[in-house]
């Protein structure tokens, strides 16, 4: 194997974090911000690129930063060591409510192509770039956008998703069409499109978006029940000032639509 062998244990329900242990030498990288907590004798250490081995070199450092900025993501990622001569532990948390979802790259191709926001961590030598779609439409009309994660190696990683996670088998031929914001990952043999939703009233009215994805197997998918998008306009949507009511179905809200004072 290239990459480090770690174990993990998932921690929690809604709020999950993922604790990793690491023998002597061992390494796991993780997105800048993710860091829960960690053992002393772990070395924390801000890299340039994910610090797979495809990076070695200015060359490779740079592009592997290029392609993160491409999704959006921070320049740096960073490395935990364990420089101790005893096993240690590192736990990554959850940014929002949701999942954490383990998935042994050796066990899936050594590929999965997932949302860019949803790489949380993984062992060293995963290599974490981008993913172009082939048809452009995607990446115009897709939401999400064209551009999408790409994880590569043979080790551990994790990806987070939004409220309950639904893990989907697709058979050769079959075909399954989502929110563009429900899709989480999805192995390197599925075909993914974005099509458009027929009907001008249902496009209109029908409370969702002028697009969808369209996945067609073999492969696996994972979807998620609750976008980030979503959580945050429905936030938003309930903010003061931003058409919503602080008391929204109490007395104040009543107050508030014929314009008296409290």
């Amino acid at each position: 194997m290239n990459n480090h062998e770690i174990d993990y244990e998932i921690i929690g329900d809604d709020m999950q974090f993922v604790q990793v242990e690491l023998d002597p030498s061992e390494t796991v990288i993780a997105e800048a911000g993710s860091l829960m907590m960690m053992d002393d004798g772990i070395h924390m250490e801000t890299v340039f690129g994910d610090g797979s081995s495809s990076q070695n070199g200015l060359v490779g450092k740079l592009m592997g930063a290029g392609k993160r900025m491409l999704t959006g993501e921070s320049l740096f990622m960073t490395m935990f060591t364990n420089e101790s001569s005893g096993k240690k532990h590192v736990s990554f948390a959850s940014p929002y409510p949701g999942k954490i979802i383990p998935l042994d790259l050796s066990e899936l191709g050594g590929k999965i192509i997932c949302q860019k926001d949803a790489f949380l961590a993984a062992a060293k030598g995963v290599s974490v770039g981008i993913a172009f779609q082939r048809k452009l439409g995607a990446g115009f009309f897709g939401g999400e956008g064209f551009i999408m994660q790409k994880l590569e190696g043979d080790g551990m990683t994790f990806v987070h998703a939004g409220g309950t996670i639904y893990k989907k088998v697709l058979e050769p031929g079959d075909v399954v069409r989502i929110d563009t914001g429900c899709l989480v990952a999805m192995t390197s043999d599925v075909n993914y499109d974005i099509e458009m939703v027929r009907g001008v009233k249902t496009a209109l009215f029908g409370g969702e978006g002028l697009f969808f994805a369209t996945l067609r197997g073999p492969g696996t998918v994972w979807i998620q029940s609750l976008p980030f998008s979503r959580l945050a306009s429905r936030v938003f949507a309930a903010m003061p000032g931003a058409g919503g009511s602080k008391d929204e179905g109490g007395l104040g809200g009543l107050f508030n639509i014929l314009g008296g004072d409290r």
